[in-house]
């Protein structure tokens, strides 16, 4: 396990200009997916545990994503793992003995009013952490509704905003893009009006996933795991182009067909899809 003086600088590192994926990031329209992205199978996941942090990206509601990471968690053996379903005062709840109790931590996570899909699905990547740190990096609703509708993303992230690239506003081209995506991620359901905001609360979360990686690697040490949608995996803008260059960063994506070129992950899984209603009828 790396030695835990090794991030005490970290926060030092991103002020004095290390971070340079960052202001990349926020000064690019896109950035190429990485010349070594490929598919891969989740036997490979065990071949990242000498990186700093592997983000193992999902589709919410799909079991066999959720048993791939289960999987992938067991193998790398990481000192934590950072889960954006939960929020920093949910994971400091979870323990070892809580750990064990499938229906005790469905209580106290408060899991069946969260929104986040059937427990089940969740519970084998938690007990597959063993004894890892559990760290949580949701945005709690109401927080992301004041961002949007009161004082903004960088006034309720906190005082390190700017170093998470919340206070300068992203190229309109990327902006655009990501707007787009919001848009037919609500199947065209959406307002114009309210895309903007939307795009907000997808920076505010990628910035809240990575400052929790910061303080999980300056705490433990590292390795970290990253359970995450795969928005927030990617690599163009998403939470690791928000980590120092410094660091040893993987995403893996975890899909249900073949992805379009330049995808936004270092590898990718293919597995079955998961068995669902047509979402867009919440629309219509």
């Amino acid at each position: 396990m790396k030695e835990r003086k090794r991030w005490r600088g970290l926060k030092r590192a991103y002020r004095d200009g290390i971070c340079e994926t960052m202001r990349t990031v926020l000064a690019l329209t896109l950035i190429a997916a990485p010349l070594y992205a490929e598919e891969i199978t989740p036997d490979r996941l065990a071949s990242f545990a000498d990186r700093d942090v592997i983000f193992l990206g999902e589709l919410h509601d799909n079991p066999h994503h959720h048993a791939n990471q289960a999987e992938g968690v067991k193998a790398l053996h990481p000192a934590a793992v950072v889960y954006e379903m939960l929020t920093s005062q949910k994971a400091a709840l979870v323990t070892s003995d809580l750990l064990q109790d499938a229906e005790k931590m469905v209580e106290t996570l408060e899991w069946a009013t969260s929104g986040w899909p059937d427990f089940a699905m969740y519970y084998p990547v938690f007990q597959a952490g063993g004894r890892a740190a559990v760290y949580g990096a949701q945005v709690p609703r109401d927080v992301a509704r004041a961002a949007v509708m009161g004082d903004g993303v960088a006034a309720r992230f906190g005082d390190d905003a700017a170093l998470f690239g919340l206070t300068a506003p992203l190229p309109e081209a990327q902006q655009a893009a990501r707007e787009a995506l919001q848009k037919a991620a609500h199947c065209d359901a959406l307002p114009e009006t309210m895309l903007p905001g939307m795009v907000m609360v997808q920076r505010l979360r990628d910035a809240t996933l990575a400052r929790a990686v910061t303080q999980a690697l300056e705490e433990t040490g590292g390795p970290v795991v990253v359970i995450t949608g795969n928005g927030h995996a990617r690599t163009d803008w998403g939470a690791p182009a928000l980590l120092p260059d410094t660091l040893d960063v993987v995403s893996v994506a975890q899909l249900e067909i073949a992805p379009d070129p330049g995808q936004p992950h270092d590898f990718w899984i293919i597995t079955d899809p998961a068995e669902r209603e047509d979402p867009c009828k919440a629309f219509q």
